[in-house]
């Protein structure tokens, strides 16, 4: 497995020593089990940033069709080192695809490793925390398995030596991992894969302090609100908190 050579040698000398980047609350990443990692999500470089600081090797689901190499030499590249350091490709489109990802993430999960998932779906446009999508929480109800909330600050390239794209004193910072296992096997339960979801993202949100809108970030960064920004949607804090009254079964 090419993941250890990687890391070791390429990337976690890049962020440590090159990136300068800190790590707080190491020690609330389990030792071993599966656990689902959720983040925010404001910069590219985040997914190198993660894992290159994290003690457990991270596993992101990435685009199925970055897997193809199928556009030139540099897709191949990609579509090689995805493969080799173990990444998952998973399916957007619905239907048996997406569910087949689905269950490889989910096996990932029982073999006892660590999966990365960004719930707001996309790279915030401009700084702030947007609403999560739920598909990190049906993961959760599914697998039973501990979400372990980080926030990243300050992974933004800026303009390094000879102008080379750079990236100063990132910090990632890791809370206390989030148990939902009392909920396992309820992922059908609309209102508690929501509350799931929202209590992520205030986990998140309070490690990084960042301002909260209640709407997708991609409704902000391609939809109606491209132009006027999401002020009408800014909110203290993702949902109320208040556990919705659902019984097994």
């Amino acid at each position: 497995m090419w993941y250890p050579f990687f890391k070791t040698f390429l990337f976690r000398p890049l962020v440590r020593y090159g990136f300068r980047a800190r790590i707080k609350g190491a020690e609330n990443v389990p030792a071993g089990g599966g656990a689902i990692l959720a983040s925010n999500h404001i910069a590219a470089m985040d997914s190198v940033v993660i894992p290159a600081m994290l003690p457990r090797k991270v596993t992101f689901p990435a685009k199925a069709e970055l897997f193809r190499g199928d556009k030139g030499l540099g897709s191949k590249i990609v579509a090689w080192f995805l493969k080799a350091i173990g990444m998952v490709p998973m399916e957007r489109g619905g239907g048996r695809a997406s569910a087949a990802s689905l269950q490889a993430i989910t096996d990932v999960l029982a073999a006892g490793q660590v999966v990365a998932i960004y719930p707001e779906g996309t790279r915030s446009p401009d700084g702030r925390l947007y609403k999560g999508k739920t598909g990190m929480a049906r993961m959760v109800l599914t697998s039973g398995a501990p979400v372990l909330p980080v926030g990243v600050i300050g992974t933004h390239k800026v303009k390094g030596p000879f102008g080379i794209p750079w990236v100063r004193r990132p910090i990632v910072v890791v809370g206390p991992p989030l148990d939902f296992s009392e909920y396992q096997g309820m992922q059908g339960e609309t209102k508690l894969l929501r509350y799931v979801t929202d209590e992520v993202l205030a986990a998140i949100q309070q490690l990084t302090g960042q301002q909260y809108a209640d709407v997708y970030a991609t409704r902000v960064k391609h939809g109606d609100l491209k132009e006027v920004g999401p002020d009408e949607f800014l909110r203290p804090r993702p949902g109320d908190g208040v556990r919705p009254e659902v019984s097994p079964g």
